[in-house]
């Protein structure tokens, strides 16, 4: 569960775990473009949207689109669009960098009998669709208030371009992180809220805290600023999600977890802290953690293949309190969640945390 404090505040707050326990070497680009690929799959249940005008850059593999529509809605395939440039820390692979020194105590202190876990999958979890949902909607989408209720002296002000059929993580309910993310496919924008409520049937909405990210930059929160997440950092590049697995058979970006305790402390590329435990051998959020080189992919399901390949390529970064070693992905109801539990079997033991340079600390703030 998210935790919100200050850059230099004070004070753990105890909020509930926001996941469920048992849901379920490419071309470098030059610069982060939509292109539309031949895989068109959009989930079944993603409403359609009227056409507008759309900037896309078609590759020469590219298929026609049979309907202009498929490219907006809940869940919409970004048809191999990776969010932020190649330079970008999501996007740097980690298979070869080195081990923090570190790296052993820290797991240890964490507990080597953990392990993943998915928090996303298909269908439903006591009432909520599985994983953090997002929505693609075009340039003109209509922008409507945010009123902010905790954090606003650190969130983007907006307006944010928030549908009517916004999904929002954990609905029906009021509880936990309610996340809402969308983007903008036409002006490459990225937009996320924490704790997001839609007020008057959508016409304005009050959330916690809101970040607002250019998707063609590496765009950066100002230090000690949280975002919609509590890292500081972007939700949505960091979410497995089924067009990547079940089309292109690729991730290609870390992926976000989360741990119940983290240090006070953040390393890049977050850019807050959301503890006051100062124990040296406690996570700082922003670690990144990959796979080991040598763990075994045999026996695997093939989507669960290309989850623990992309772990061991560009690793995974710790960004938010919340249940130990959750995985974080989009719901879609393509995912088969019986395949997902494999994930149950990769060890903390079976992890390494790549080197942490640049550690920020309240005594170096």
């Amino acid at each position: 569960m998210k935790q919100l404090l200050s850059g230099i505040g004070l004070g753990l707050i105890a909020l509930l775990n926001s996941g469920c326990e048992d849901p379920a070497s490419s071309p470098a680009e030059t610069q982060a473009v939509w292109y539309e690929s031949k895989y068109d799959q959009v989930p079944v249940d993603a409403p359609a949207k009227t056409s507008r005008a759309v900037s896309v850059v078609s590759s020469e593999t590219a298929a026609p689109k049979s309907e202009e529509s498929s490219l907006y809605g809940p869940g919409a395939s970004l048809n191999g669009f990776r969010p932020f440039p190649d330079s970008d820390p999501w996007n740097q692979r980690v298979d070869e960098s080195p081990v923090d020194p570190s790296s052993d105590q820290i797991l240890a202190f964490i507990g080597l009998d953990g392990h993943l876990h998915p928090d996303f999958g298909s269908g439903t979890w006591e009432g909520s669709k599985i994983g953090i949902p997002y929505i693609v909607v075009p340039g003109d989408e209509p922008k409507v208030t945010v009123d902010y209720q905790a954090y606003g002296d650190q969130s983007d002000p907006g307006p944010f371009p928030i549908p009517f059929d916004t999904p929002v993580e954990g609905d029906p309910f009021d509880r936990g992180d309610r996340h809402a993310i969308i983007i903008d496919r036409d002006n490459m924008v990225l937009y996320e809220l924490f704790r997001a409520f839609p007020q008057a049937g959508g016409a304005r909405w009050i959330a916690d805290s809101g970040a607002i990210f250019d998707l063609k930059n590496n765009t950066v929160r100002p230090k000690g600023w949280t975002s919609a997440d509590a890292a500081g950092l972007p939700i949505f590049p960091g979410l497995v999600r089924y067009d990547e697995v079940g089309e292109l058979k690729e991730i290609r970006h870390a992926i976000r977890f989360t741990l119940a305790e983290t240090r006070r402390a953040f390393v890049s590329p977050a850019s807050h802290w959301a503890s006051s435990n100062e124990h040296p051998l406690l996570p700082p959020l922003g670690m990144r953690v990959r796979l080991r080189k040598d763990f075994d992919l045999t026996g695997y399901a093939d989507d669960v293949k290309v989850i623990l390949t992309c772990l061991k390529r560009y690793g995974m970064i710790l960004a938010d309190n919340g249940s130990d070693w959750f995985v974080s992905g989009a719901p879609d109801d393509r995912w088969d969640n019986d395949e997902l539990r494999q994930l149950r079997k990769v060890k903390v033991s079976d992890l390494e945390i790549i080197k942490m340079d640049g550690l920020t600390t309240p005594y170096n703030f």
